[in-house]
């Protein structure tokens, strides 16, 4: 650099330009001159992480969780507490699994951003373009109007249908088939002639539905299964052993989770039959979800993901490109398979959760400290319906350890 500096300011200027331009393709540029604020001193962070869990359970009474952090140095850390399973007294572990639900969106995102940006997808053009062939197609709702982009921010105006009451139905008196009774054109069937919720583009409806669609397009586009697709493409190459497709019913080291007695899939109390196998075929998420993990993977995923590692800085901008969910809450955006929340007691907040009969799941990063912080519950009975939100506290809770109040 000293070389550098001896030469005339009409030569360096230009170089130091270039050096940016490089730079801008893979980092914001503000990111590359950010002061970040300081967090919590290194000394018993990891004690003070375990003991805020341990806290957490004892507080609101789940049969057992886990939680894992990732700090912008690289360091990180995991937690657990409570029981893997309530009937054997299993204890929770950093290892325990659990399905992430629909956490596994941020994958599905990441892999349409990563196949546009290769050329293979516009995200801006009617999906007719790969799925207009298929005998339902017409059927759709908006079916001549829908892009990718507006199935994965939610703007398709297509309803969603695991929230339809026929689907429960058939949930709840299918679920015990040995094999999965529901594959990904069988979803959609539940929401074929009916109206639109709006017109696609013009506002904002959550739906699985959507994202079904989307893994459909994805795997017209690549020839191949979109799970062969994010193995090669982020498991592997991440190093996320824990993190693996929800296929079939035994999954090695997955916690036994605890649904509501009066959900509306008519599921049994406990999710599993023993020995990690679940008492339904999880394959009925697909791409709406999908994946079964641990939190120390969620939490080193979201870091590589939010921090750039994943994408060039233009597919996190396609990521993070967010629009307000809804008139009332301008502060809440949804962009591409990310929930944007732009202020908070921390500053703006990516990520997003997971919920699953049985399982409930969190994956929060927090720009501004550069911090990724996930969790894991293995029960979704009461923790949703109570004020603050169980999910709300604990995100909150975890955060304090590492983040110093203003």
């Amino acid at each position: 650099m000293k070389h550098i500096c001896k030469l005339p300011a009409r030569i360096v200027i230009p170089i130091i330009v270039f050096i940016l331009i490089v730079l801008a393709q893979y980092v914001s540029i503000p990111d590359i001159f950010r002061v970040r604020p300081r967090i919590e001193a290194a000394s018993n962070r990891s004690e003070n992480f375990q003991s805020t869990l341990d806290a957490l359970w004892t507080k609101h009474g789940f049969p057992g969780a886990t939680a894992a952090y990732v700090l912008p140095d690289g360091e990180t850390g995991a937690a657990s507490a409570g029981l893997a399973d309530m009937e054997t007294g299993a204890p929770a572990t950093v290892q325990t699994r659990m399905l992430s639900a629909s956490i596994g969106k941020t994958f599905v995102a990441a892999t349409a951003v990563a196949l546009a940006q290769e050329g293979s997808v516009d995200l801006d053009i009617p999906v007719s373009r790969w799925l207009g062939d298929r005998s339902w197609f017409d059927r759709l709702p908006n079916h001549d109007s829908i892009t990718m982009r507006h199935l994965l921010t939610h703007g398709s105006g297509l309803p969603d249908h695991v929230h339809t009451d026929r689907f429960a139905a058939e949930v709840a008196r299918r679920w015990p088939e040995k094999d999965n009774p529901f594959p990904p054109e069988a979803l959609i069937e539940f929401i074929l002639d009916t109206p639109p919720l709006f017109e696609a583009g013009k506002g904002w409806a959550y739906t699985d539905t959507g994202y079904i669609l989307a893994g459909l397009v994805i795997e017209s586009v690549i020839g191949r299964s979109y799970y062969s697709e994010i193995e090669e493409r982020f498991l592997a190459p991440l190093g996320l052993k824990m993190t693996t497709p929800a296929v079939r019913r035994s999954m090695p080291g997955l916690a036994a989770g605890y649904t509501a007695p009066d959900n509306a899939f008519g599921f049994p109390r406990k999710t599993t039959t023993g020995k990690g196998m679940l008492a339904w075929h999880p394959g009925l998420e697909w791409t709406g979800g999908g994946l079964v993990s641990n939190s120390s993977d969620l939490a080193r995923w979201g870091a590589a993901l939010f921090g750039g590692r994943v994408l060039p800085k233009n597919g996190l901008n396609d990521l993070l490109d967010a629009a307000p969910i809804s008139p009332d809450t301008p502060n809440i955006r949804y962009g591409a398979g990310v929930a944007v929340y732009e202020t908070g007691p921390f500053g703006p907040v990516y990520g997003h959760g997971g919920w699953i009969p049985g399982y409930c799941s969190s994956l929060r990063y927090y720009p501004d400290y550069g911090i990724t912080i996930a969790f894991q519950i293995n029960t979704d009975d009461g923790i949703m319906d109570t004020s603050p939100p169980v999910i709300t506290d604990m995100e909150t809770a975890l955060a304090k350890v590492f983040i110093p109040d203003k």
